[in-house]
Parts: structure tokens; sequence; C-alpha cells
């Protein structure tokens, strides 16, 4: 047989009952003071994901700055290089001409923008 635990008048049950509620609401006893986080631990996400939203919009900016894609103009390098070799003296004029036609002849059309 187990001994006898303490003898507790119906006091003592009525005056825990609200503070072991008030714990178990509150977050427990380890929360105590840390109220702020609801509103902290939010606004760090909103914060994170507006970052990255951002660094998106800017990449996109800066991939499209000109009109178009930056993959979609390699006829400027092209053409380029073409200037300089005729500028170099290792084609003449009538090549140069005749390669630039080309170039231009099969170089992407932009589209105009939305906006």
């Amino acid at each position: 047989m187990a001994p006898p635990g303490p003898r507790t008048n119906g006091s003592t049950v009525f005056t825990s009952l609200p503070a072991v509620s008030l714990a178990a609401h509150a977050g427990g006893p380890w929360a105590a003071g840390l109220g702020w986080l609801v509103v902290v631990i939010p606004l760090f996400w909103i914060a994170v994901f507006a970052l990255i939203a951002v660094l998106f919009a800017r990449a996109r900016r800066a991939a499209f700055a000109g009109g178009a894609p930056r993959w979609a103009q390699p006829t400027r390098s092209a053409e380029s290089s073409l200037a300089e070799r005729f500028a170099q003296g290792a084609i003449d004029e009538q090549e140069y001409r005749s390669r630039l036609e080309v170039l231009r002849s099969s170089a992407p059309t932009p589209r105009p923008r939305k906006g």
C-alpha cells in the first residue's frame, strides 16, 4: 500500500488552476517576456521575401537592359569584330560590306516593348 500523500484543502486546488491555465496559454514558463517575437518573426520573413523579390527584379532588369536580353544581342560583338578585322586590313571593303550585310540580315528583330 502506498503512503498517504500530503493533505490539501480545496483552496490550494482552486488557486493553482488559474496559474497552470495561464502558463499553458502564454507558452509555458519558458516563454515569459518573449511576446515581441510574435511581431519580429513575421517581419523577418516579410523582409527576406521582399529582398528575394528585389534581387530577382534587379537581375531581370539587368538581363533585359536595352530592350532585349543579353543572349539575343550577339550581332553587336560580331559587327565590332568584323569592323576590327577591316581596320587591321585582314579583309577588304567589299568583303567587309558583304559580311556586314549578312550579319544584319540574320539578326533578330527586336520586339517593341509593352508598357
